[in-house]
């Protein structure tokens, strides 16, 4: 059972008071009557609040610096998510620090350690596919320190969290296939063990439903859509064994190695084979056949994760409600889909 503690709220809900007022008062403020700071630290006291004593420390030893981990650099999604919380951040007068796991569990435990011994006020996190155990990212909290995560979460660890609507884009994506007439859809699925990878197969699913077409289990492979090299011989492997005539790719990479793999294996791009992506990658506008792909805002999402972890950086509550955000996906029709 969790140990249940006297927080600011609770004190303050005591007094019929404000909990930005109890904390001025805990602190002796000037601004606050000694009528006030006498009341707050007797009901303090009867109620037995403890301050977070290393979370204090941390508080008044601010860096301005917050840090980030995300699954890999180079991924262009991810750059624009850089590029959001930078824009956030710097103006509102903080650094950033940016680190990658390379979707290594290990890699991502030393960059929290780095980050930590860095003094950083905060960290934005997307997990790798490692990430099975999340006993790195509870520590990290009980030191004191906020997180919030962004397109890969955690859910069993009690933040602030930024995410698409991974489940719409994958509805969407199949949806879209199936309205040009397509009528064996393949999916290459991402590791089997994020939200986003289960979500997106949860919205091709129910596109299959909605159109009263049964979708199989043959037809979808996992955690072969990290390159375009991968997704080459998945696709190719698949065109061998089931012979789909359409493809959803986790990614607009693995969108690019299923068009190679379909065109080796003799199909033509999008007339007798489907393919769309998923992030809307810079190239995918300028390839031959342009890729359709499902959009989503990783600027937005950024700006949004660095606003939530700022937020609880500078907030002087204990228990900091933690909040959800959601944001659309697109459709981008191109040629690798229209038929």
């Amino acid at each position: 059972m969790k140990r249940q503690t006297t927080t600011i709220k609770d004190i303050a809900k005591e007094l019929g008071i404000s909990p930005s007022t109890v904390s001025r008062a805990l602190k002796d403020h000037f601004e606050i009557s000694t009528e006030t700071i006498e009341a707050v630290k007797r009901v303090a006291k009867e109620l037995n609040y403890q301050p977070n004593s290393l979370a204090l420390s941390l508080r008044y030893s601010k860096s301005n610096t917050i840090g980030v981990i995300i699954p890999e650099i180079v991924h262009f999604f991810f750059s624009t998510v850089i590029s959001g919380i930078e824009d956030i951040a710097q103006s509102k007068g903080y650094n950033v620090i940016i680190t990658q796991s390379n979707e290594s569990l290990e890699r991502e435990v030393m960059n929290i350690q780095t980050l930590f011994n860095n003094r950083v006020d905060g960290v934005l996190i997307s997990i790798s596919k490692e990430s099975f155990d999340t006993a790195h990212f509870e520590a990290l909290q009980q030191k004191g320190l906020p997180i919030v995560f962004f397109d890969r979460v955690a859910h069993d660890i009690e933040s602030s969290q930024v995410t698409v609507d991974d489940f719409m884009g994958g509805y969407q994506a199949t949806e879209h296939l199936l309205k040009q007439g397509y009528r064996k859809v393949a999916h290459l699925a991402g590791p089997s063990n994020l939200d986003i990878t289960l979500d997106r197969l949860s919205g091709y699913k129910k596109a299959h439903e909605d159109a009263g077409l049964a979708w199989e289990e043959e037809l979808i492979v996992y955690d072969k859509a990290s390159n375009e090299s991968d997704a080459y011989t998945a696709t190719y492997n698949l065109l061998k064994s089931s012979n789909p005539d359409a493809i959803f790719t986790s990614n607009d990479m693995a969108a690019m190695g299923a068009i190679k793999a379909a065109q080796k294996y003799g199909k033509n791009v999008p007339l007798d084979f489907g393919v769309v992506g998923f992030s809307n990658w810079q190239f995918t506008a300028l390839t031959n056949p342009s890729i359709t792909t499902i959009e989503q805002p990783g600027f937005e999402m950024g700006q949004h994760a660095a606003e939530l972890l700022i937020k609880e950086i500078d907030s002087e509550e204990d228990n900091v409600q933690h909040e959800s955000v959601k944001l659309p996906t697109r459709l981008i029709e191109r040629e690798s889909s229209r038929k």
